[in-house]
């Protein structure tokens, strides 16, 4: 049974960092990655990390936000710097197993920045 636990997320001012994490288990992994929506918005990709470590990032976060993994954990993490409020969003963790099914979706995690 796969499962993805997030953590990390919460109330940060402008300018501010924050460390999401997402914990997977019940598979091996392909793919990896954060997506994000924020009300009223439809959900986007924000960043995505292969096994191998190739990455992939939408441009309003280029620069300021850095996807990582621990393959061996099977962990995925975000580093958000220089956070905007523009940034404000539940953030969703998201997995392709191996061999692929579906991709599976963590229960996302509330990411506030306030002025």
């Amino acid at each position: 049974q796969v499962q993805l636990v997030e953590s990390g997320g919460g109330l940060v001012q402008a300018g501010g960092s924050l460390r999401l994490s997402c914990a997977a288990s019940g598979s091996i992994f392909n793919a990896m990655g954060w997506y994000r929506q924020a009300p009223g918005k439809q959900r986007e990709l924000v960043a995505s990390i292969t096994r191998g470590g190739s990455t992939v990032y939408a441009d309003s976060v280029k620069g300021r936000f850095t996807i990582s993994r621990d393959n061996a954990k099977n962990t995925v993490y975000l580093q958000m710097n220089s956070l905007k409020r523009e940034d404000t969003a539940v953030y969703y963790c998201a997995a392709d197993p191996h061999p692929y099914r579906e991709t599976y979706w963590g229960q996302g995690t509330q990411v506030t920045v306030s002025s």
